[in-house]
């Protein structure tokens, strides 16, 4: 039965002590296979640039703000002011074993008064895309946001004709909420935006998986997974 006020009327689940989240900050969190630092562009830049370029074509920046870039130097504008934001806060994926950046991702419309959070700006290499460095980037992003931060609700947008983004989203546990139509324009297109989410307490079962998932044991000789996620998860 839902809770009720004293007019008998339904109203939501009290919020005893809390208080607004702190905003995220320039910090590094470290996995096992990759690590995401603050942007930087005098360190990141030039690597990220090399490991966009090695895409075949353009179409990996079509559902992006930004992009693509014709040029090392013209990628360096765009990280210099993309370091100094803070809303979104830019994050560069490391790889481990090279210690080169390989993709970049950010914490965005960021709403400490009712934790709320989004993930998104996700801007992620062939060479990153479908590995297991994507995957744990992006854990370690939840993980700050929801264990350290204390954000209630972790969230996902995007165009809702990117059905790898959509796709994405299922696979590391969001729940699809709905469509909002004309929400966006950009690069002179409208854009219906797909919104996914995951809340605080979906979050301790969430974990439990992606901690599975990313165990070396859950990988062979030759890198490939033993287990899917969603097994893991529903495990």
């Amino acid at each position: 039965m839902p809770r009720t006020n004293p007019f008998d009327q339904p109203v939501g689940e009290p919020m005893l002590g809390w208080s607004p989240r702190p905003q995220p900050g320039a910090v590094t969190l470290a996995g096992r296979t990759c690590r995401l630092e603050p942007l930087n562009a005098a360190q990141h830049a030039d690597a990220l640039y090399a490991a966009y370029s090695q895409a075949a074509d353009g179409r990996d920046w079509t559902y992006l703000f930004v992009g693509p870039f014709d040029s090392a130097e013209h990628y360096r504008h765009y990280a210099e002011a993309a370091e100094q934001s803070t809303d979104p806060r830019h994050y560069a994926v490391i790889e481990q074993v090279s210690g080169r950046a390989v993709g970049t991702l950010s914490l965005m419309r960021i709403d400490p008064g009712h934790g709320v959070i989004e993930v998104g700006n996700v801007t992620f290499s062939p060479q990153l895309k479908q590995s297991v460095l994507s995957t744990e980037a992006q854990y370690l992003l939840m993980a700050y946001a929801f264990d350290t931060l204390g954000y209630r609700r972790y969230e996902w947008k995007c165009d809702s004709l990117n059905a790898p983004s959509r796709k994405a989203a299922l696979r590391l546990g969001f729940s699809f909420e709905g469509i909002f139509r004309q929400a966006v324009v950009y690069k002179g297109r409208s854009r219906d935006t797909a919104w996914y989410s995951i809340i605080d307490r979906e979050w301790p079962a969430l974990k439990a998986g992606f901690q599975a998932w990313l165990a070396p044991e859950n990988f062979d000789e030759q890198g490939r997974q033993r287990q899917s996620l969603l097994a893991m998860r529903e495990a």
